[in-house]
């Protein structure tokens, strides 16, 4: 089961060598909701690599796996980050805000416009119709 969550880099970890050859490094996000939370993540083998040139407070996309286990009778977690996207950069953000607000500038103010009468119209009941239908 794969999951996808966007966020800013809050926290990277030095990467970690195991004697077997193994290694991992760990980084943490903030997710951009509207009660922030840091999520820990972990990045194994050659996904360590799309971490390079990453920096804390750049914007990512991060899709992981949920791996669980047993050990000694304890239950873990694991988010295993299996892509890290870099996000949208500043400029295009900008660059998007000016564009809504020109498309904003060109519509024209409605609230200023006035609106047509609406007549009354009288609805009869349904119960002096001689047919069965519902409407």
């Amino acid at each position: 089961m794969s999951f996808e969550i966007k966020g800013k880099i809050k926290v990277l970890f030095d990467r970690q060598d195991f004697p077997s050859g193994f290694f991992k490094r760990d980084f943490v996000i903030t997710t951009n909701d509207q009660y922030p939370q840091d999520i820990k993540f972990g990045a194994l083998k050659e996904r360590v690599e799309q971490l390079d040139g990453l920096t804390v407070d750049d914007e990512v996309t991060v899709k992981f796996d949920v791996k669980g286990r047993e050990y000694n009778g304890n239950y873990y977690v694991d988010l295993n980050a299996w892509r890290i996207e870099r996000g949208a950069s500043n400029q295009s953000t900008s660059q998007a805000g000016q564009s809504s607000q020109t498309s904003q500038a060109s519509a024209p103010n409605v609230s200023s416009t006035p609106l047509p009468e609406v007549a009354a119209v009288e609805l009869s009941s349904s119960a002096d119709s001689d047919d069965d239908l519902p409407f």
